[in-house]
C-alpha cells in the first residue's frame, strides 16, 4: 500500500448528476462538500466541494468534488485540471450518462488515467449492467459496488484507492517555482484576502513573496492551510488557502495564478498546441487551462499541431494539460497539451511542424529566434493595416493604456511578436511609451536615489495602479530591483 511519506495526492470526482458523488465523498471523508444554500436546497452540486481523505495505509488525499450537471462542466473541468486521479461514480439503477462520458472525455483530454469506478446504489439495483457499461468506457479501473445507506463496498471502495494510489509519488516531489491555479477567492474579517486551490508545483509558506498573474500584483503570505489545518509549509499536490498581505479582494480573482516571484508565467494569447482531436471543421471552440477558459479560434498547423488564438490571456506553460470544448452545442471534443505557450501567429509549414515534434520530444529548443535582432524597419513594414492602426491608438493613450481585454488578441499579439507593444500588467501599452518610462525611472533614480511609487504616479500623473504595475514590469525586466522599503533602486545589470 502507498505509505503516508509518498506524497499527498489530489483525487477528482466525476459522474452525471444524481449519481451520488457527494454522499459517497462524506461517507467516506465524513465532510458534507456542498456548502451554499443554494446546493442544499436543490439537491445538487453547483461550485467545487472539498474534504481531506485518509485512506487505510495513512496515505492522505485531497479529494474535490465536481458537480455532475451539464451545464456546470466548465466547473467541473476546473477540478479536474489540478487532480492525480480520479473516482468515477457510476449509480447501479442508471448505469453510464451522458456526463458520465462528457467527465472521461475531460479526464482523458487532461492526460488523468488513474482512478476506480464506484458503482453506488448498489442496494437498489444489481450493479452488473452498470459495472459493464463502466468498463466499456473506463477498461483500464478498477470497479467496485458500494452503497451510501448501507456501507457495503465502501472498506473495499478504499482499499482500492489504496491499490490505485500505490507507487504514485505526487506532486510533492516537485521541488521547482510555486503554482497555484485560484479557484476561489474571499476576504476573511481581520485577516484580509484568501484564495485557495490545488498547487501544481513547488510549495508555500509562511512568508513568500508572490505574484499574482495576469495582473503582475504582489502579495506577501501570512499563511497557510490544508484543509483548514494551519500548516508551516504545504507542498504540491495539496488542496491550499494561503492568506495573502498587501493584496485587496479585488485584485485577485478566480482563474488568476499566484505564483513565486521567479515562476515563468505569462498571460498570452496565442498557444501552440498538440490535440488528441482533429479540429479542421471547428474553426471556434472553449479552451480550457487550470481555472480558465475563453473562447479561441484554431487553426491547423498539421497533424495533430493547432493554434489556438484566444480571446481572452491563458497562463499556461509548456507541457501543460488543456480541454477543448465545442461551443454550440456543448461538448468535450478532447484535450491536449501545450507546445509553445506564448508563440507568434502563424501557419502550417516544414519548419513548424519539425519545430513542434521537437517540443513534443521535450527539446528545451526556443519556439522561434529573438525578433528583437531583426531591424525595426523590416518589422514594422511587415505588420498588417489592422496592426498598424491599434500601434497608433496605443502610442497616443501613453500610460493611460487600454485594457488588455478592450484590444482584438491578434492585433496586440501581432505587434508584441514585432517589439512595438508590451503587456504591462493588465494593459496593452506602446514600446515608446515604455521606453520613455524606463528613462524617467532612471533619471529619478540618479537624482534621489530610488524612486517611490508615489513619486512614480506623480511624475506620471497617472494612477497608483499604472504606476505599480510599471515598477513590476520594470522589475521582470531586471532594470530595478524591489528594495525593503517597496522603493527601487536599478538592478545591478542596469547599473552596469
Amino acid at each position: 500500500m502507498g505509505p503516508p511519506g509518498a506524497g499527498p495526492l489530489t483525487l477528482g470526482t466525476a459522474g452525471h448528476i444524481d449519481h451520488g458523488k457527494t454522499a459517497l465523498v462524506e461517507a467516506l471523508t465524513g465532510v458534507d462538500t456542498d456548502r451554499l444554500e443554494e446546493e442544499k436546497r436543490r439537491g445538487i452540486s453547483i461550485a467545487l466541494g472539498y474534504a481531506p481523505l485518509v485512506l487505510p495505509s495513512g496515505r492522505r488525499l485531497s479529494v474535490i468534488d465536481v458537480p455532475g450537471h451539464e451545464r456546470f462542466v466548465h466547473t467541473m473541468v476546473a477540478g479536474a485540471t489540478g487532480i492525480d486521479l480520479y473516482l468515477m461514480v457510476v449509480a447501479a439503477d442508471d448505469g453510464v450518462m451522458p456526463q458520465t462520458r462528457e467527465h472521461a472525455a475531460v479526464l482523458a483530454g487532461l492526460g488523468v488515467d488513474r482512478g476506480v469506478v464506484a458503482v453506488t446504489k448498489s442496494d437498489i439495483a444489481d450493479p452488473a449492467h452498470a459495472a459493464a457499461a463502466a468498463r466499456e468506457l473506463l477498461p483500464t479501473a478498477p470497479i467496485v459496488g458500494c452503497s451510501v445507506r448501507t456501507g457495503e463496498g465502501l472498506p473495499e471502495l478504499l482499499a482500492t484507492l489504496d491499490e490505485v494510489t500505490e507507487g504514485m509519488t505526487g506532486r510533492g516531489a516537485d521541488d521547482g517555482a510555486a503554482i497555484m491555479h485560484v479557484d476561489r477567492v474571499f476576504s476573511v474579517r481581520g485577516a484580509g484576502t484568501v484564495a485557495t486551490g490545488t498547487l501544481w508545483s513547488g510549495s508555500v509558506g509562511r512568508g513568500d513573496e508572490l505574484v499574482v498573474h495576469p495582473a503582475a500584483v504582489r502579495a506577501r503570505v501570512r499563511g497557510v492551510e490544508v484543509h483548514d489545518q494551519r500548516v508551516d509549509r504545504a507542498d504540491a499536490g495539496q488542496r491550499v488557502a494561503v492568506n495573502l498581505v498587501g493584496l485587496a479582494r479585488d485584485e485577485i480573482h478566480r482563474g488568476d495564478v499566484l505564483a513565486a516571484a521567479d515562476a515563468d508565467v505569462a498571460g498570452s494569447f496565442i498557444l501552440d498546441v498538440a490535440l488528441d482531436v482533429r479540429l479542421h471543421d471547428t474553426p471556434r471552440v472553449h479552451v480550457h487551462h487550470g481555472t480558465r477558459e475563453t473562447p479561441a479560434r484554431v487553426a491547423w498547423l498539421g497533424g495533430r499541431f493547432h493554434q489556438l488564438r484566444c480571446k481572452e490571456p491563458l497562463l499556461a506553460r509548456r507541457g501543460d494539460r488543456l480541454v477543448i470544448r465545442q461551443i454550440a452545442p456543448p461538448d468535450t471534443l478532447g484535450g491536449g497539451v501545450v507546445l509553445d505557450p506564448a508563440a507568434r501567429k502563424h501557419g502550417p509549414s516544414r519548419e513548424v511542424t519539425a519545430r513542434l515534434e521537437r517540443a513534443l520530444r521535450g527539446d528545451p529548443e526556443p519556439a522561434f529566434p529573438d525578433l528583437s535582432r531583426i531591424p525595426r524597419q523590416i518589422r514594422v513594414a511587415a505588420l498588417s493595416p489592422e496592426a498598424i492602426e491599434l500601434e497608433g491608438r496605443l502610442r497616443a493613450a501613453g500610460v493611460d493604456a487600454p485594457l488588455v481585454s478592450d484590444v482584438d488578441p491578434s492585433l496586440l499579439a501581432e505587434l508584441r511578436a514585432h517589439g512595438r507593444a508590451e503587456r504591462v500588467g493588465r494593459v496593452a501599452m506602446h514600446h515608446d511609451t515604455l521606453a520613455a518610462v524606463e528613462q524617467t525611472v532612471r533619471a529619478l533614480i540618479a537624482r534621489d536615489g530610488a524612486v517611490t511609487l508615489a513619486v512614480l504616479r506623480d511624475e506620471l500623473n497617472t494612477s497608483r495602479k499604472y504606476a505599480q504595475a510599471l515598477l513590476e514590469h520594470l522589475d521582470a525586466k531586471r532594470v530595478t530591483r524591489r528594495l525593503p522599503d517597496d522603493s527601487r533602486a536599478l538592478s545591478r545589470r542596469a547599473s552596469g
